[in-house]
């Protein structure tokens, strides 16, 4: 009887252990970096107290946080380009923060404009130039851009787990011209400048040893005109336009959550 009561006992103490607060994880503490398509802008709902940022509880910065339980300090703002990451977010990074996302250059590339200009009808916009210039500023301008800001992440948050996260193609093909705006060759370059644009990126954050997101794969079949279509076409108001709407979002939050949740 005495041999039983002294495993019970161990048993119990063993259970004891295992449950003790000492052996808890460690607190999530994620921080959001980056632009539009960071901050939610194409799901036409957004904090109000975050202004003309416009981030909402539909991008997946905010969905990723619910799902690990993170505390989410939320500073991603339309329109962003490096610099603004750097002036404007970056005193978000702490040594506290052991999360850190960043989605950032699409805007220094000039997209909008590109997007913009491609839009207009060929004997009134100039498409080509537009994004000769993109792609030239993406060779040429944007991987020493973004090595700045990812060696200061780096630097006011030495053991933060980083994952930067790039951007999708914004066209199926020739299946949807009439509803573009756009003819099927400047739809593939305008692919291209993205593919050009990650690929860039993607060099940037394994020089920094950083983790990369790529959501080209994911996307294709649910660009403008997808079915479901996970990208909004032209929109009203314009600026919900060419961005991630509500799937879409939820769609990276599913890309980004796993690199998250690696310690």
């Amino acid at each position: 009887m005495k041999s039983i009561v002294s495993l019970l006992s161990a048993a119990a103490l063993g259970a004891a252990v295992l449950l003790s607060p000492g052996v808890a994880h460690a607190a999530v503490n994620y921080v959001a970096l980056g632009d539009s398509y960071a901050s939610g802008v194409g799901t036409r709902t957004y904090i109000e107290s975050s202004g003309s940022c416009q981030r909402s509880t539909k991008a997946y910065p905010y969905l990723d946080a619910a799902r690990l339980g993170a505390s989410l300090t939320f500073v991603a703002c339309s329109g962003a380009r490096v610099a603004d990451v750097t002036n404007n977010q970056l005193s978000a990074v702490t040594s506290a923060a052991n999360r850190i996302t960043v989605q950032v250059g699409g805007n220094d590339a000039g997209f909008s404009s590109v997007i913009t200009e491609c839009a207009k009808p060929a004997w009134l916009g100039n498409c080509d130039t537009a994004i000769n210039n993109a792609q030239a500023t993406i060779n040429n301008t944007i991987p020493g851009r973004l090595n700045g800001l990812y060696g200061s992440i780096r630097s006011r948050a030495a053991s933060a787990k980083v994952i930067v996260v790039g951007y999708p193609r914004l066209f199926n093909g020739t299946d949807c011209n009439a509803g573009t705006f756009f003819s099927p060759a400047e739809m593939t370059r305008l692919n291209q400048t993205a593919d050009l644009l990650n690929a860039k990126i993607k060099a940037a954050a394994d020089a920094a040893g950083f983790s990369w997101v790529n959501p080209t794969s994911a996307f294709i079949g649910h660009a403008v005109c997808g079915s479901p279509e996970w990208i909004n076409g032209l929109s009203n108001p314009v600026s919900e336009s060419y961005h991630p709407n509500v799937a879409g979002q939820a769609a990276y939050a599913n890309l980004v959550a796993p690199a998250l949740q690696k310690s």
